[in-house]
């Protein structure tokens, strides 16, 4: 399969799932119906539609490729282990963006191979903007233009960019290592299309985040040209470790 022929549908599907977290966040009643998971994060009825839609959509597309999706994700290790291609699916990543309505959440859609994301589609439902890599090259699709992104391999007066939610105790130390000038926020995994475009050059990330949260952000910044280090997939735990993302040459 030329995976690159997945995109045109693969939008298709973000943007009807991005619609569908629109109309609950734009419905004061809708809105206002947030659930707790069994780690005490926050499900809102944004989520629940938003994977109904991205799987019914997948399903439609590749019938016979396994979906591993944040709000579906109880799937046993050892059944999961044998799986060489399948999907990786964060309907609504920054949930607590979207509570707090700053519009920093996004809809996140991986082709995994092997342990290696391929495909990545991040979606923007506030803006429209969709940044995506087709296995060959990375995009940023708005105005109905598919626009070429690609790394600053900038050298020095870097741009580091961080979480709005989350901080590492660590970072500080870890990012003393380069020449940055100036440090930037932003919620979900916009961080990593902003270094995928060359609005910043590094985003340290100590943790917690799961599978899900990076694998299409991974793969649209390596193929913008940048690098990614600490990053797997389906892990017997889904549970990412530490990571670096450079929109620079390391």
């Amino acid at each position: 399969m030329e995976y690159s022929a997945l995109v045109p549908t693969l939008l298709e599907i973000s943007q009807k799932a991005s619609e569908k977290i629109l109309s609950v966040y734009n419905d004061a009643s809708l809105f206002s119906q947030i659930e707790e998971k069994a780690d005490h994060s926050p499900l809102t009825l944004a989520d629940k539609c938003s994977n109904e839609v991205i799987i019914e959509g997948l399903k439609k597309l590749t019938p016979d490729t396994p979906i591993i999706s944040e709000e579906g994700k109880n799937i046993p290790y050892e059944e999961r282990k044998n799986y060489n291609l399948f999907w990786l699916v964060d309907p609504l990543d920054g949930t607590k963006e979207f509570i707090k309505r700053n519009g920093q959440f996004t809809v996140n859609i991986a082709l995994i191979e092997g342990t290696k994301p391929i495909i990545g589609i991040i979606q923007i439902p506030v803006t429209s903007e969709i940044y995506y890599a087709d296995s060959k090259s990375a995009y940023k699709f708005y105005n109905n233009k598919h626009i070429p992104i690609s790394v600053s391999n900038k050298k020095s007066e870097l741009t580091a960019i961080g979480s709005s939610s989350h901080a590492s105790e660590n970072e500080v130390n870890f990012l003393s290592k380069f020449p940055i000038s100036n440090h930037v926020k932003a919620g979900s995994s916009l961080k990593f299309c902003l270094v995928a475009e060359g609005k910043a050059e590094i985003y340290y990330r100590e943790g917690p985040t799961m599978e899900w949260d990076t694998a299409a952000g991974h793969a649209i910044v390596e193929q913008a040209g940048g690098k990614v280090e600490g990053l797997t997939y389906n892990k017997p735990d889904l549970l990412n470790g530490s990571f670096c993302c450079y929109g620079l040459k390391v």
